[in-house]
């Protein structure tokens, strides 16, 4: 028998062909009857929208050095009308600067910025707010907001907490040095409780760093380069957004949101015009739970050449791209064989959008180079310390979710989790959930190590991890530096870490927004990175190693946490 959440995750993930009325009552979802069927809509009406570029207020000093000058860039989060069709009615939605996706910021590795976060949003939430959750008890302001950087290597009080958000009429102004390689990272808001709420209204934008390596590529830029946000919503037939809720009005959270309208940067089945050559799109997912699996036409051949942060060691020929919420894709796609035809994005059986050939042969420079650039794999060796970390849910009677949690710890626990700066760790994360899981970790990025299945009711019983497969290497697409990572259910993912950047709190959190408000989150702390730790903590190596392999119970309860902090 096919559980609900095995029926849900096959409804929202894997098939458009399942209503939205079966997959909704599946997950115990209430919606309008009045929803919209986009396919009683003309597509490709609508040119696909281009953020445009956010423009520096003034200049501020260097929070690091007082002798230097940072543009500072003032962004409101405000409410807005937005025209998603033509021939639908605006929508209500909250953005920055008067869109959704905000404006694109553009800088450069090595040159940091300074943003004020101006929130100027109503004091009551459009969204229906469950306040049984953690962080959005009735004894909150409903509205609030805070913005992550997400992939910045920031400095803790600039990174986004949770915790750290502000009411309409206040503002945040947060540092981003951009010490990093180029990549194409994304802000969002993340607001404790609400922020499935927050960003399903439409609190989301692109972030580009640059730097001279990818310079020299000669890889397609200026209009040849088009950013793509892609994400699902439910709209009703008024053109206006609804967020589903359960059947219990005291408390109105569901477990994932799928939704019967795909967007492209803000548009539905949007058209590009494009010429016959080679064009770079910056893709990412920014769904609340629906991963997306990209392709062109009939499954044409494409170039992948980046993924979360930057760029791949070198091109990958794929057909089809699949892009967990919060993932991002960098692909190379030559349009030079299909002069004066149509091509569609699909996903699965979803059209998404549609691009338009020019007939007239153009001149095209530009390349894409093998290789691209140089990615060093980090030695297991390196690793000082292996945590054993669990993905988890729990269930009511009749198989409904009840909340995810990680390693079984709720979020206000102490913290378990404290690395050492400049020290690499192995997180082996354990799915047992029926859902794959995208984790990622503020500060850093990683790469991943590989996946393999396992007994998951051994585990469950005894708390001893069996294998039942062999280890599975990451795709090629996948084996570039990464942010967040796919935890296939019933399978332990593998990644090793350098803890790199600044020292301080910071979390890590599935990224189907659903489970991140309810708990599946948790801080973790960077500690300062002295010789005598880092000496301490190596000496401690076989030790570690030794409680890896151990069974240890805990009120007769399997340990999730097979490793102390030795230091």
């Amino acid at each position: 028998m096919i559980s609900r959440r095995r029926f849900l995750r096959r409804a929202g993930v894997l098939t458009a062909g399942l209503s939205l009325e079966k997959a909704a009552a599946a997950a115990g979802m209430v919606q309008s009857s009045t929803a919209l069927d986009p396919n009683k809509l003309t597509p490709y009406v609508d040119a696909l929208p281009i953020p445009p570029i956010v423009k520096n207020s003034e200049m501020r000093p260097d929070p690091d050095d007082a002798h230097k000058m940072l543009s500072l860039y003032r962004v409101t989060i405000e409410e807005i009308q937005q025209k998603v069709h033509r021939d639908l009615p605006p929508t209500r939605m909250w953005g920055f600067d008067g869109s959704s996706p905000g404006p694109t910021f553009e800088t450069r590795s090595g040159q940091g910025l300074i943003v004020e976060w101006v929130n100027k949003l109503p004091l009551k939430h459009f969204l229906p707010v469950d306040h049984t959750l953690h962080g959005a008890e009735p004894d909150k302001p409903e509205v609030r907001c805070v913005i992550h950087l997400h992939g910045g290597r920031t400095p803790p009080g600039s990174d986004g907490y949770p915790e750290d958000w502000v009411v309409p009429g206040k503002s945040l102004t947060y540092h981003y040095p951009n010490r990093q390689d180029a990549a194409m990272l994304f802000y969002h808001d993340h607001t404790m409780g609400i922020n499935r709420l927050n960003v399903y209204a439409g609190l989301q934008g692109m972030f580009l760093v640059r730097d001279e390596m990818e310079d020299k590529l000669n890889l397609p830029k200026g209009k040849y380069e088009v950013p793509l946000l892609l994400c699902d919503r439910f709209l009703r037939s008024d053109g206006q957004l609804e967020y589903p809720v359960s059947g219990n009005p005291r408390s109105p959270w569901v477990p994932e949101v799928y939704s019967n309208v795909m967007l492209a940067n803000g548009k539905l089945s949007p058209y590009l015009d494009v010429e016959p050559r080679k064009y770079r799109f910056r893709v990412m997912n920014g769904s609340n739970a629906r991963f997306f699996r990209l392709s062109f036409g009939n499954l044409l051949e494409m170039d992948v050449i980046g993924s979360d942060q930057g760029l791949l060691a070198s091109p990958v020929k794929a057909n089809r791209v699949l892009l967990a919420p919060a993932e991002r894709t960098d692909i190379v796609f030559d349009f030079r064989a299909y002069a004066g035809e149509k091509i569609l994005l699909r996903s699965d059986s979803f059209d998404i959008m549609q691009f338009r050939v020019a007939s007239k042969s153009v001149a095209d420079n530009s390349t894409v180079p093998a290789p691209l650039r140089s990615i060093e794999r980090i030695p297991q060796s390196h690793a000082i310390r292996t945590r054993r970390l669990t993905l988890d849910e729990s269930m009511n009677k009749v198989q409904q979710s009840m909340g995810m949690l990680l390693n079984n710890t709720p979020w206000h626990m102490p913290v378990t989790e404290k690395p050492r700066l400049n020290t690499a760790e192995i997180w082996e994360l354990v799915n047992l959930t029926e859902d794959t899981h995208p984790i990622h970790l503020h500060l850093v990025k990683f790469q991943l190590l590989g996946r393999r299945s396992f007994n998951v009711f051994h585990f469950q019983d005894k708390g001893e991890l069996i294998y039942t497969g062999t280890a599975i290497a990451p795709t090629p697409e996948e084996a570039g530096w990464k942010d967040t990572v796919r935890c296939e259910t019933g399978q332990v993912t593998r990644i090793i870490v350098p803890f790199e950047g600044y020292p301080g709190r910071y979390v890590w959190h599935c990224h189907i927004l659903e489970h991140e408000d309810n708990e599946m989150m948790r801080p973790y702390e960077v500690l300062p990175g002295d010789k005598e730790g880092a000496i301490l903590a190596v000496s401690h190596w076989p030790l570690q190693t030794e409680l890896q392999r151990s069974l240890m119970l805990v009120d007769n309860q399997p340990a999730r946490n097979l490793l102390v902090d030795l230091v």
